[in-house]
């Protein structure tokens, strides 16, 4: 029997959303350590750093394709969510005890292949746990706790330093990566659907993703994402413009703290919008976020001020919040059930490419011209994605009302 749209927080919801919060903390502590750790311990320069990050964040990217099409099983994708977060948990702890650059480098990109790879299986899983009308919530609630780990995982790493060293620090990080793995079980464990019982063969089908309403749902997705700059370029902007009233040190400060800021108003505004996708659609929701965020974008480019620099996080954050919440929840409604894992790991995969590509462009705009072409540039990107969702017929993205 399908239950009430108010029991929307099921055992299963709460275990994958913790499963969420506690792996963002576990990961949040060597990702925040490694330049220190890189750098300082280990000797290396920094374009080590770049090249250690670029290659894994590129794996990731095309493991979460993959780890679509495997997620299309129902039994399999159960497999594949608990063996990623406990091998992300594994190879990211083993960091600590790495003596050497190179094997920095293969626990790195192992632990983002593994990370890749469980991603779409672990949103499949979601909707396994929750209804058609409620997945809004459902993936607002995951958001919310993952970015609730992003505030945690700095702060987290900065008390486990003080106690333990960096080196120590980053071996106890994967206490919580296993514990998310663990949190996992927990979810499959109230999967009340029933699944088929024999196992599908693994097949890539990407063709019958770009029909229908999950067709259309991939071009606004897909601008956004190619407009959706790396955090790290906000904090740059924002830093520069800091740094001459305040002084480096304190302008680093402020921006870090408007950086937690950013991710508390993602986590607050999450539910919020599952909610008001749930009850009116996600295209309203989608709308609304990319207009904050063209809004953002020409304020951080047109920013001459601290006070409208933080306002631009502010929105920012709001933007993330909104935009993440309804792509997931759109997806899980219009994808078919047999292709649940592949529509997820398309999601993922344009996510991560967009977001390659909108960082370089942005990144190279701002050095040759100017950082008000970069912005320019994402804001161009926010308004691609709001013309098209209104031209495409994008309505009622949702299958079941609810009162």
């Amino acid at each position: 029997m399908k239950p009430a749209a108010e029991s929307w927080l099921t055992p299963g919801v709460r275990g994958i959303g913790l499963a969420s919060l506690l792996s963002d903390l576990g990961h949040e502590v060597p990702t925040a350590l490694l330049p220190s750790f890189l750098t300082s311990t280990l000797g290396a320069p920094a374009a080590a750093l770049g090249l250690i990050e670029g290659v894994a964040d590129g794996v990731a990217g095309a493991a979460k394709f993959g780890g679509g099409v495997l997620a299309d099983d129902p039994h399999r994708r159960r497999t594949v969510a608990v063996g990623g977060y406990a091998a992300t948990a594994a190879l990211t702890s083993l960091i600590g005890l790495a003596m050497t650059v190179w094997q920095v480098a293969v626990l790195r990109v192992g632990a983002w292949l593994a990370r890749g790879i469980r991603g779409p299986a672990r949103n499949a899983l979601l909707a396994d746990v929750t209804w058609p009308g409620t997945y809004g919530r459902a993936y607002g609630f995951e958001r919310m706790m993952d970015n609730l780990g992003a505030v945690g995982g700095p702060l987290l790493a900065l008390a486990l330093v003080a106690g333990i060293g960096i080196r120590g620090a980053i071996v106890v990080s994967g206490v919580f990566g296993l514990a998310a793995a663990g949190s996992i079980v927990y979810a499959i464990r109230h999967i009340e659907r029933p699944v088929e019982q024999p196992r599908r063969s693994l097949r890539i089908r990407v063709r019958p993703l770009l029909r229908g309403r999950l067709g259309r749902l991939w071009v606004p997705v897909a601008a956004f994402e190619a407009g959706n700059l790396a955090t790290t370029l906000l904090i740059l902007r924002a830093t520069e413009l800091f740094t001459p009233e305040a002084g480096l040190e304190d302008a680093t400060t402020t921006v870090l703290l408007l950086y937690a800021v950013h991710n508390i108003v993602a986590s607050a505004v999450s539910i919020p919008a599952g909610t008001a996708a749930d009850r009116w659609g996600y295209p309203p929701v989608l709308i609304f976020g990319f207009l904050s965020g063209l809004v953002a974008y020409l304020l951080f480019g047109f920013a001459a001020a601290p006070a409208a620099t933080t306002l631009a996080f502010v929105i920012a954050g709001l933007t993330i919040g909104l935009v993440e919440t309804a792509e997931n929840g759109a997806v899980a409604d219009a994808a078919p059930d047999d292709l649940r894992g592949s529509a997820f790991g398309l999601l993922a995969a344009i996510q991560s490419f967009g977001n390659l590509v909108a960082s370089g462009i942005a990144g190279l705009l701002w050095t040759i011209v100017s950082p008000l072409a970069a912005f320019l540039f994402a804001a161009l990107g926010m308004a691609i994605a709001l013309i098209s969702i209104l031209g495409l017929g994008l309505v009622n993205l949702r299958s079941t009302p609810t009162a």
